[in-house]
């Protein structure tokens, strides 16, 4: 049986689509922006883990 293809990743998520990431880039900010317009709020994915009073920890040293 093949490996499945999502390995999940708490840093690297965190890198791709927190908030640090999207408001780097025209897109991500509008991104943001739409989100806020929404009402969302989480706005990112960094916003979990604020919310939820927790540090990604890299279990695997």
């Amino acid at each position: 049986m093949p490996k499945r293809t999502y390995q999940p990743k708490k840093m690297r998520r965190l890198r791709r689509l927190g908030f640090r990431a999207r408001s780097a880039t025209p897109g991500g900010k509008n991104i943001i922006k739409r989100r806020l317009a929404k009402g969302r709020k989480v706005l990112t994915v960094s916003d979990e883990f604020r919310l939820q009073g927790k540090k990604p920890r890299n279990r695997n040293k």
